[in-house]
């Protein structure tokens, strides 16, 4: 697990969402405000993270115009980045690596793998078509975090946990395992975590979802990272701005289990 303090500098790294404002193709753009104003909010929020003492932050949208237009935003932030980033296309993981070679990103969070019955229609993959497309487009150097367990989602087929975080491991060679709740905000249940945790070797495991100040300790007492969004947000709501304090007190319990450990 040794590209983890490569790559963000720490064991068990906390990634925080820089969630952009809705996008050009999303119902909610709000077109009288334009790009400049989601602009001035990523910055915000980028800002409130990274003074909150975060160890990474990933940019997350979905659709075709909106992740070209998400490289235009973090192309126009991307000299006020300071801690490593990556992105993530909602649920496109060959716009994902695009999207990570374009900006310099250093990792994606997608579903790589496996057919899921979802929220959003039947979600089905190709894995060997994308390593390959990363491969011809020079991004082998972007690490792919797998996410197994995708939120409002069920793998379709019985299968445990367990087994499949074995077999995605034996075929994909993932670098590291994301798993959710049930969505944005929920837990990620610490039985599933250790479950995936024990079948997966040596790949890292993320908690995906739902990681908080009062449930952080628990969590990374299993997983390897956490992915970390709402409980960023003012009031633990997560279409708000970042609240640093939030962010500091989080990261203050982080640092301090780190030490401890």
């Amino acid at each position: 697990m040794s590209w983890l303090k490569e790559v963000f500098g720490v064991q068990k790294p906390i990634i925080a969402m820089c969630h952009l404002e809705p996008l050009p193709g999303d119902p909610g753009y709000k077109a009288d405000k334009g790009l400049a104003w989601i602009m001035e909010s990523a910055r915000r929020n980028l800002a409130a993270l990274q003074e909150g003492g975060v160890d990474a932050v990933m940019f997350s949208k979905v659709d075709p115009i909106t992740y070209v237009t998400m490289a235009r935003v973090i192309g126009e932030i991307l000299r006020e980045i300071k801690v490593p980033f990556g992105v993530n296309v909602l649920w496109d993981p060959t716009a994902s690596i695009d999207l990570a070679v374009a900006t310099g990103a250093l990792f994606v969070r997608e579903i790589f793998s496996g057919v899921y019955a979802s929220d959003f229609g039947l979600w089905n993959t190709n894995t060997g078509e994308v390593i390959r497309h990363q491969h011809a487009v020079h991004g082998e150097k972007v690490r792919l975090l797998f996410n197994i367990v995708p939120e409002a989602a069920s793998y379709l087929g019985a299968r445990s946990v367990s087994d499949i975080a074995r077999s995605t491991v034996f075929n994909h060679r993932p670098d590291a395992l994301c798993v959710s709740g049930l969505v944005a905000g929920v837990p990620t249940s610490a039985d599933t975590l250790k479950l995936a945790k024990d079948a997966a070797s040596d790949t890292p495991i993320f908690a995906n979802t739902g990681v908080r100040l009062e449930n952080v300790e628990q969590q990374l007492a299993v997983a390897d990272g956490a992915v970390v969004g709402t409980t960023f947000k003012k009031d633990g709501y997560i279409w708000n701005d970042v609240d640093v304090a939030r962010v500091k007190a989080f990261m203050k319990k982080v640092k301090d289990f780190r030490g401890g450990k």
